[in-house]
């Protein structure tokens, strides 16, 4: 009799279904309920999971996929490994223009998935050829048989999470949640998820995190895109400097923005109280949600969920490293503690 092996096919069938935590030490002095949905549980540590394997098993369906193709996208890093994982899986090339202000962790991992990655500044406009759309778009057009992804105006990445982590958080609160709060960088998990809470419940409130120097804030106010407010911030895939088409403005409710130094610092506080190792975005929302409870809104019955986008390990070199802290001025008395726990035997 052949014996029963309880395993997976490959690594992608563990995308999606990852845990919602409660919150306990670090959400004692808010009002309410808080949970996390944590993506990094997903097999490349992120929700950029979801839209990599959604969307390229789309482009197969249809055709614009096939044998020999590569698969070409502009992204922060989190979408590249998860888009080089999948590659690997289903035997694509993969070519990668990245933003300098990725971490070099991040840089680092996408190399060891086999993807051919180009570095591009962080700090130009959107339509200069050395930005990271502009290359990935060249790249695009050089290379025969490829497909360009282009997370920020491809719709296929607010489906992805309007038909899985919607569901999936609408199932683990059974309905409950009140609040839903999260990053918004492309849009695609805000928008998606948001999309299908809404439609089970309008009341549900969706407030989206944005960095200071990003124009999503005040282009959800007012429709306006203003320049002006453009300039150069830290916080990987948090806000943007266009406007992009995998943000549906209007299931989200409100924005609020916070700063790097306060996510940085939100962050280490939740690896060292919730024991979850969170990256940078994840401190972002958790900070935002600290914002959001000093303006009110919140009540004693209130059922928060937030997004963690990511893992830890690929901020090694920035917000986890004490050096990187000291140098962007970010290094003060919340840090001591911490880098006092090494001690070296001599």
């Amino acid at each position: 009799m052949e014996d029963k092996i309880n395993a997976y096919s490959d690594i992608l069938d563990l995308i999606g279904n990852t845990p919602l935590i409660r919150l306990n030490k670090i959400a004692a002095p808010l009002e309410g309920n808080f949970y996390a949905k944590v993506e990094a549980f997903n097999p490349g540590h992120s929700s950029k999971d979801r839209i990599a394997a959604y969307i390229i098993d789309e482009a197969e369906r249809q055709g614009i996929l096939t044998e020999g193709s590569t698969i070409i996208e502009t992204t922060s890093g989190n979408t590249g490994f998860s888009i080089a994982m999948v590659s690997i899986i289903k035997g694509y090339e993969c070519i990668l223009a990245v933003s300098s202000k990725s971490s070099k962790d991040k840089i680092d991992m996408l190399r060891s998935m086999g993807a051919k990655v180009y570095v591009c500044p962080a700090h130009v406009s959107a339509d200069d050829p050395r930005s990271y759309y502009q290359v990935a778009k060249r790249l695009h057009e050089e290379t025969k048989g490829s497909i360009y992804i282009n997370q920020y105006f491809n719709r296929l990445n607010i489906e992805a999470h309007y038909q899985s982590t919607g569901p999936e958080i609408w199932s683990q609160t059974n309905g409950n949640i009140t609040h839903l709060v999260a990053c918004s960088g492309t849009g695609g998990t805000i928008s998606g998820t948001a999309r299908y809470l809404k439609e089970k419940n309008p009341d549900i409130r969706i407030i989206g995190v944005d960095a200071h120097g990003s124009v999503l804030k005040k282009y959800h106010e007012t429709g306006e895109l203003d320049t002006n407010e453009i300039y150069p911030y830290r916080i990987e895939g948090l806000g943007k400097n266009l406007i992009p088409d995998a943000t549906d403005f209007e299931v989200i409710d409100k924005f609020i923005k916070v700063t790097d130094e306060d996510s940085a610092h939100t962050a280490r506080e939740i690896s060292r109280t919730e024991g979850i190792f969170v990256g940078y975005t994840s401190g972002a929302v958790m900070q935002a949600v600290k914002q959001l409870n000093e303006e009110g809104e919140f009540s004693v019955d209130s059922k928060v969920v937030v997004i963690f986008p990511d893992h830890g390990s690929r901020y090694m070199s920035k917000i986890y490293s004490d050096q990187w802290m000291n140098d962007q001025g970010f290094f003060d008395s919340r840090n001591i503690e911490a880098s006092q726990k090494i001690q070296f035997i001599k």
